[in-house]
């Protein structure tokens, strides 16, 4: 043995070839900084044996190395802008000491190579991936860039334009596309992996393939045309801004590192990615974004130890076909577990099924299906009109019309067709589980799962707790969601749960600006364009519809009278009353139609402005700021109450409802994360200027106590 730690051992093969192994503690490699400590004694140890002539880096897991350890950035970056560059110097010699050895190294590539993995790849002369391997650089998706050297090597082996591409998008890359564009020099058989390699090496220390040559090309400048190269960055800063936009910085900065070291050597371009690094590192999206992918991490772990409690689901069945039914029927049996639709009608199994195969079709027609696969999945779906067929589901949801007589009646009957352990859930958005459970023999087999529409598009299901729900219960309706590729949210009872609860404050601060002549459209294109919602207010209620808003409005109104009662009527009343329903019957704020490729298009409406003036009077501007503060304050105080009455157990869970249920921006990190970056005391001092308008704008006591206290809901 030439070296060992608890993370990485190294051993001398035949023909004088040394294996470095990463093999931590664990089911996975992580580059923490024990593990890039390590590394560094590895090479020094290796460095020293005059009798190696080649190195190969492997790993003992099923995976390479999923990236750098996340949990210790924060921290991390939250340093002096002195301590990181140290930082960042000291791991990058790392990375040059394996590049700079004196004999050929090369990569055996399983599973995962992300970031710091794929980092450490890119620093070895040659790369053998068996088909498993996936491998990128992810961290514009955290809002930085690569910072161990991957801005400046990826371009010099692959080319820029092919660099710009992976680095901006941040997405994994298959083997046979690695190999397409040269990142991995081969595709193996797993079985066959660390023998190509070897190989490979031996070839190399042959002098029949040239090493020296390959190493010589990540050390220099880029070999590309004046002329190209400014086309090149130009064309990709024009994409990516039309992509990532004015919020997401890193992707631009990433364009910019690449161009700027394009006629640099290694050590200059080194420079130029580390001073990137580390101002993207400072900024409130970087920290809002590694967030999210931590709050992601806690919530799956949540999931994953319920997965222990919980009743393996087999067989499942939804009750109510149609578009959500057949959505959720769709979800299910594309990930594995079949499941029986079943509804009293023929045309609506028929709708159901129509649309698992318009998005099965659709994944065929992109490539990422076959028609074999396609068919697999449909053959995971039963119709019925017979409750006789869910006799041996596991779980059942209930998915019919938001009536809780009705719900109350299916829920009854469903009792008397399936096991005595089989566990039933309900996908209502608004009425109450405990109210539901009433009319249930088996109560603590209950709970609500509320999935969000479009199903197969939505990652978010929240699991309601109702007050008799047993442990297993919940557990079980969370391992199901999970499986069906969906992120559980574990809420407790209370109207609307925790989504809708905190959507419809959002409206009503809408609706009052709208009220004193606020023009819907102008509203829409500030909480797009500048706070950064996917859509505005008027255009969500148009996709949600304003009947079923107008339906969850009331139950909200009698649900928290003292702040959501309403007098008087508002915008949603004005066109659900004259029957504008939004995108499902072509006009609600805005008119719909389809667009030359047959996508819906929406456009402004002369007849929307018209009864909005009949109802509200003339229209009115009101500044950016105040349409922002307007809508988002009421949101914000409500998901505090949610979290202050335990509805919702924790910050992260909080944010990730937000921002996977409605799509909060991403760059904001959801509302928790929000309020701390920017300051609770000076969101109180904010409210407070609003507090005039009525109860959604009130504060909490223990919003001011944490004010008064500098307090923060995130612990650094």
């Amino acid at each position: 043995m030439i070296y060992q730690s608890p993370t990485i051992q190294v051993e001398l093969l035949e023909d004088n070839i040394a294996k470095l192994c990463f093999n931590a503690p664990g089911s996975v490699n992580k580059f923490d900084r024990e593990t890039l400590a390590s590394l560094d004694a590895a090479l020094d140890s290796i460095k020293q044996d005059s009798n190696i002539k080649a190195l190969v880096l492997t790993s003992s897991k099923d995976t390479f190395i999923v990236g750098a350890d996340i949990t210790e950035f924060l921290g991390l970056f939250a340093q002096d802008d002195a301590v990181l560059l140290s930082w960042v110097e000291q791991a990058n010699a790392v990375f040059n000491k394996l590049e700079d050895l004196p004999f050929p190294t090369a990569s055996a590539i399983k599973g995962f190579a992300l970031g710091g993995g794929c980092e450490t790849i890119l620093a070895t002369d040659f790369r053998i991936a068996d088909t498993t391997a996936k491998i990128g650089l992810p961290e514009t998706k955290l809002g930085i860039i690569p910072g161990f050297g991957g801005t400046v090597r990826l371009p010099r082996v692959i080319g820029a334009d092919n660099a710009l591409e992976w680095i901006t998008t941040g997405k994994d890359q298959r083997a046979e596309d690695a190999l397409k564009v040269g990142a991995v020099d081969a595709v193996v058989a797993p079985q066959a992996l660390e023998a190509a390699a070897i190989q490979m090496l031996k070839d190399a220390v042959a002098e029949k393939l040239d090493w020296q040559a390959r190493r010589n090309r990540k050390l220099s400048a880029l070999t590309l045309p004046k002329l190209e190269a400014m086309m090149s960055f130009t064309t990709a800063k024009g994409m990516v801004f039309a992509v990532a936009g004015k919020h997401y910085p890193a992707p631009m900065a990433a364009v910019s590192v690449i161009e700027q070291a394009s006629t640099k050597g290694r050590a200059e371009a080194l420079q130029i990615e580390h001073q990137a690094f580390i101002k993207l590192a400072k900024t409130d999206v970087a920290k809002a974004l590694i967030g999210i992918f931590l709050n992601d991490q806690f919530v799956k772990g949540k999931a994953k130890k319920a997965g222990k409690l919980a009743k393996e689901v087999n067989n499942a069945a939804v009750l109510g076909a149609g578009i959500m039914g057949g959505g959720i029927a769709y979800q299910s049996a594309s990930k594995g577990t079949p499941i029986v639709m079943k509804d009293i009608a023929q045309p609506a199994l028929d709708l159901g099924l129509n649309e698992a195969a318009k998005l099965l079709s659709a994944q065929v027609a992109r490539g990422r299906s076959t028609p074999e696969k396609m068919a697999k999945v449909l053959n995971n779906i039963t119709p019925s009109l017979d409750y006789a067929a869910i006799k041996h589901s596991d779980v059942v949801v209930e998915a019919v019309v938001e009536h809780p007589k009705i719900k109350a009646q299916v829920l009854a009957e469903v009792e008397g067709y399936v096991s005595e352990d089989a566990i039933i859930a309900s996908n209502t958005s608004t009425i109450s589980i405990n109210l539901l459970a009433k009319s249930m023999k088996k109560p603590e087999r209950f709970c609500g799962m509320h999935f969000f529409n479009p199903v197969h598009k939505m990652p978010l299901v929240e699991v309601i707790r109702g007050e008799h729900s047993s442990e297993e219960t919940i557990a079980s309706v969370v391992a199901y969601a999970s499986k069906m590729g969906k992120t559980p949210i574990v809420v407790n009872d209370c109207p609307g749960f925790f989504v809708n609860r905190v959507l419809f404050p959002y409206f009503a601060g809408f609706n009052g600006l709208l009220a004193e002549g606020g023009d819907f459209a102008a509203i829409d294109k500030v909480m797009e364009k500048q706070f950064g919602w996917p859509m505005g207010p008027a255009y969500l209620l148009d996709v949600v519809g304003l009947d079923t808003g107008h339906h969850a409005q009331a139950v909200m109104a009698e649900g928290f009278p003292e702040r959501m009662g309403k007098s008087g009527t508002d915008a949603i009343d004005v066109m659900f009353e004259n029957k504008r329903l939004g995108q499902k019957n072509g006009k609600g704020f805005y008119v719909y139609s389809v667009d030359s490729r047959g996508k819906p298009k929406k456009d402004v409406d002369p007849t929307s402005y018209g009864l909005l003036k009949d109802a509200f009077g003339e229209l009115k501007a009101f500044e950016a700021d105040d349409i922002i503060a307007r809508t988002m304050i009421p949101m914000i105080i409500e998901t505090v109450r949610c979290l202050e009455e335990g509805i919702v157990a924790s910050p992260a869970e909080a944010d990730m409802g937000l921002v996977y249920g409605l799509g909060f921006p991403p760059f904001r990190g959801g509302v928790f994360r929000y309020l701390d970056t920017m300051g609770v005391a000076n969101f109180v001092a904010l409210a407070d200027k609003y507090a005039h308008l009525g109860g959604l704008y009130q504060v909490t006591d223990a919003m001011r106590t944490l004010a008064a206290n500098n307090g923060s809901y995130y612990q650094a």
